[in-house]
Formats: structure tokens, C-alpha cells, sequence
């Protein structure tokens, strides 16, 4: 592997040097020498069970990275791996500790997924000033990436149907162990070598219940629902929102508001109601679909039991009859599928909460 290295020591007479400065890990090539590391494995704070063993981890080139983080690919116990690294800055205290937070977070969740459209945990070192998760490397890179690469609208319906089930599925299994991600976004969204999807990146998610009003990095403005976007109590349905969003791209391959800043759609969203304008060649099902979805009231917008079962009947559907989507008119079974989703609302109003 290209540019490759093994973890540099940075300690000296057994003690740990400082952090790295807002400067410093701005400017660094790679903070992964900035990583404390005896060749041995490293025990995080009674969490031996996710610790990596350094000795075992090779990191090669970065190839993705965010606000506060930077994602390499690497190996590790022969196995290919993406690495995760956040660095904490010494200036911002608060940003430091945040980061931390979002790390301890990330892991604690990450820990008790297991579902094949959700990004898996390898393992993860808790050492300051950086901290690393390592996952599963996907080739297939981002869905962003991949939509970027592709003509506007020249996605089949086939293959968007495909991809937004596998979205909706991990997104179901999510909702179902308590877990509201709050950054879905095809950049969290990452395709295998069967151009399988993936759900990835838990740095802000959270569990249900203690979900509260939205703190510190809440997801992507152009991705975000109104009621996360202003700070109010949210539930899972900001998840919904935002898979509304994405679906709007897998029909369109572009960029959500791409005519505004992030701030300016924030606003157009929460003081117009504005959406990504839907084009006039999307099949009736699909509007109708995307419109629930991104409803400015989370209530109307619908669970994702819901959605899967809209789009296993919209694959069910296509098989039988390529032509499927250029009816006018929403297909029969759509009257079902609201007799489900009556059903489904039903019975969580009348189960008993724990």
C-alpha cells in the first residue's frame, strides 16, 4: 500500500506529550503519529473489549475526512479496514471534550449493531489527543461520490429503488434498537463491491430516549429536519426527514439546495417550508413517497416499517412490470399499504411503553 507507516511513538520518559494545537492538527499530514502507541494493545477506560491492538494496525492514505475528522484506509489483522481518526485541538476545551463525547458515543453504539446495511465495527483506541474506529472497508466509496460521478436524473428506477431499500432497511433495524443517527446523508452512506448500501458514521447519533433538544453538531443543514434545524425535541422522524432527502438525490443525482450556502437553506427550510424542488419527470409513487417523507410535521412523516414496505412492493412490482412507474395514477396496492401503515400507527398507540 501506498504512503503506508507504522504508528510513530510519541511519548518520552514514559510520559504523554501535550495535545496537538488548533494549528498543528489543521496543518498535519496525518495525525495518526500523533497517536500514542507502545506496539502493544491499548486498553481504553474499562472498555477492553472494543480495544485494537496497535501492533496489529497499518495506515496507509487518507481518503475521506470531515469537520473534526479524518478517514484512512488501512489494514488491520490482515483484514482491509477503514480508520477513523479525531483529533482533539488544545486551544478549544469545549470542542475537545465534545469530540470525546461523540467518540464514546460512537463506539458504545456501534458495539451493539449487527445488520448487513450497517457499517461493521472492528474495533476502536481511546488515547488523546487522537482518537481512531476502525470499521470495515467499503470500496464502492460514498453514495455521494458515486451520484456525483453520475448524469442528472439518469439513475434507473430499478437501481434507486434498490439502493433506498437498503437505506430503509438499515434504517428500520436502527429505529428498532432505540438509535436515532441524525446525520443520514449520502455521505454516510457508503456502497460495497455489489453496490450494496451501508449505513455509517454514528458520531452524533443517539439513543431515543435520550435524544432531548439538538446540542452542539447535529447533522448537515441541507439534510436536517426543521424541528432538529431549530433546536426543538426530535424523535427518530428526523431520520425520515432526511431520508426524504436522499431519496430526492437518488432521483435527481444532485446536490440538495446546490443553489444556496448551507446557512440559507437552514433558513429556507424552517421560515419558507422550501424543499428541493421535485422534477416534473418523477413517477407520481416516488413525489408522493419523498413529500410524506419530508413533511414539515414529524407526525405525518412515515416509520420506516412503512417505507420498507413501500419499496419492497415497488421492487416486487418493477420485476413483474418494467413499466411500472409510468402510471399516473398510484397503483392499487397503495390502498393497502395505507391500511398497513393505520395498522402499524395502531399498534404503537396502543402498546405499552417502556
Amino acid at each position: 500500500m501506498k504512503n503506508s507507516y507504522w504508528f510513530k511513538q510519541t511519548t518520552s520518559n514514559g510520559k504523554r506529550e501535550r495535545r496537538l494545537s488548533l494549528g498543528e492538527y489543521k496543518r498535519a499530514a496525518s495525525w495518526s503519529k500523533y497517536l500514542v502507541s507502545s506496539g502493544a494493545a491499548i486498553k481504553g477506560e474499562g472498555e477492553e473489549e472494543w480495544s485494537a491492538d496497535m501492533s496489529q494496525l497499518y495506515i496507509g492514505s487518507k481518503f475521506a475526512s470531515g469537520r473534526h475528522s479524518r478517514i484512512y484506509r488501512g489494514i488491520y489483522k490482515q483484514r482491509d479496514v477503514a480508520i477513523k481518526l479525531i483529533s482533539q485541538p488544545e486551544e478549544d476545551r469545549d470542542l475537545a471534550a465534545l469530540l470525546e463525547k461523540h467518540f464514546t458515543s460512537e463506539v458504545s453504539l456501534l458495539l451493539r449493531l449487527n445488520h448487513p446495511n450497517i457499517i461493521t465495527f472492528i474495533a476502536a483506541c481511546k488515547k488523546p489527543p487522537v482518537f481512531c474506529i476502525i470499521t470495515e472497508y467499503l470500496p464502492g466509496g460514498s453514495l455521494r461520490k458515486y451520484l456525483q460521478q453520475q448524469e442528472p436524473y439518469s439513475l434507473p428506477l430499478n437501481l434507486v429503488v434498490k439502493l433506498a431499500l437498503d437505506v430503509a432497511l438499515g434504517m428500520q433495524y436502527l429505529h428498532a434498537q432505540g438509535i436515532i443517527h441524525r446525520d443520514l446523508k449520502s455521505e454516510n452512506l457508503l456502497l460495497d463491491e455489489d453496490m450494496h448500501v451501508k449505513v455509517a458514521d454514528f458520531g452524533i447519533s443517539c439513543l431515543e430516549s435520550q435524544s432531548g433538544r439538538a446540542k452542539g453538531f447535529t447533522g448537515t443543514y441541507r439534510w436536517m429536519a426543521p424541528e432538529m434545524i431549530k433546536g426543538k425535541n426530535h424523535t427518530r422522524k428526523v431520520d425520515v426527514y432526511s431520508f426524504g432527502i436522499v431519496l430526492w438525490e437518488l432521483i435527481t443525482a444532485l446536490t440538495p439546495f446546490d443553489d444556496m450556502t448551507a446557512e440559507q437553506a437552514a433558513f429556507a427550510v424552517c421560515q419558507k417550508n422550501a424543499r428541493p424542488p421535485l422534477p416534473a419527470a418523477c413517477p407520481t409513487a416516488f413525489c408522493k413517497l419523498i413529500n410524506r417523507c419530508w413533511a414539515n410535521n414529524p407526525n405525518k412523516r412515515p416509520y420506516f416499517e412503512e417505507i420498507v414496505t413501500v419499496l419492497e412492493s415497488y421492487a416486487e412490482s418493477l420485476e413483474q412490470d418494467p413499466e411500472f412507474f409510468s402510471s399516473n395514477e398510484p397503483p392499487r396496492h397503495h390502498i393497502m399499504w395505507q391500511c398497513l401503515s393505520k395498522c402499524i400507527l395502531f399498534k404503537r398507540s396502543t402498546s405499552p411503553r417502556t
